[in-house]
C-alpha cells in the first residue's frame, strides 16, 4: 500500500451551486463553465502523481463522469461543516494506514504537480503543512497525524482562516511549513488570463 494520499474535495458541476461569489457577478452558466475549467486543471496536475488520490464529492457520487475510476478513489463528503468535512475525510485516511495526507480543493488554477510534490516532501520535517491562499484561506493542507483542533473554531471561506490554523498549531507546539502562497479563485479579480475568455465565449482563448 502506498503510504500517501492525496484528498481532492470537489463540489458536484451543478449549475447555481458552484462558484456563488462569482455567479453573483458574472451569471450561474459562466460561473460553471470556469468551475469545470479549474476542476480540469486540478484534474490534470494530479491524476499522473504516485500517491494514492480520493475524491471526495459534496453531494453524489458520480462514477461516470471525467475523473476515471482508474486514478482516483471516489468518496462522499460527510459533517455538517467544512471543517467537520475536512476532519472526517483525514480521519478515514489515518485509520486506513496512510502515514501522509494532502487535502486541496479544485479552486486554484496556480496549484502545480510540483507544489503537491514538495508538500508531501515537507511532512518528513514537519508536523503539518500549509499552502497559504492570498484571500486568507488554504489551498492545502496537510498532516502526519489527525489534529482535530485546526478543524474547530474557524470562520470558513473568511480571511481568518489560515492565520487561526497556524495559531492553532503554535499552540500545540506542531512544527508546520508554509507552501507558496498562490491565489484561489472566488471573484471576478481573481481570473488568470487563461480563465478570463470564458467571460465571453465568442472571443479566442
Amino acid at each position: 500500500m502506498n503510504k500517501e494520499l492525496l484528498i481532492i474535495f470537489y463540489r458536484n458541476p451543478e449549475l447555481g451551486k458552484v462558484k456563488t461569489r462569482l455567479a453573483a457577478s458574472i451569471g450561474d452558466e459562466k460561473a460553471l463553465a470556469i468551475y469545470l475549467r479549474l476542476s480540469a486543471h486540478t484534474r490534470d496536475i494530479t491524476e499522473n502523481l504516485e500517491m494514492d488520490r480520493s475524491l471526495y464529492y459534496s453531494d453524489f457520487l458520480d462514477n461516470e463522469d471525467n475523473w476515471p475510476l482508474a486514478n482516483y478513489k471516489k468518496e462522499i463528503q460527510t459533517g455538517r461543516d467544512l471543517g467537520e468535512r475536512m476532519r472526517n475525510a483525514f480521519a478515514s485516511g489515518m485509520e486506513l494506514g496512510y502515514e501522509k495526507i494532502v487535502i486541496i480543493g479544485t479552486d486554484c488554477f496556480e496549484l502545480t504537480s510540483e507544489i503537491i510534490m514538495q508538500s508531501f516532501e515537507r511532512l518528513d520535517h514537519h508536523d503539518a503543512v500549509i499552502g497559504p491562499a492570498l484571500d486568507g484561506g488554504y489551498y492545502l493542507l496537510g498532516m502526519k497525524k489527525l489534529i482535530p483542533e485546526i478543524f474547530r473554531n474557524k470562520a470558513w471561506s473568511t480571511e481568518s482562516v489560515c492565520t487561526e490554523t497556524m495559531k492553532d498549531l503554535e499552540r500545540l507546539n506542531l512544527g508546520y511549513s508554509l507552501s507558496p502562497p498562490l491565489r484561489d479563485v472566488d471573484e471576478v479579480k481573481d481570473l488568470p488570463e487563461e480563465l478570463a475568455h470564458l467571460l465571453n465565449p465568442g472571443g479566442h482563448s
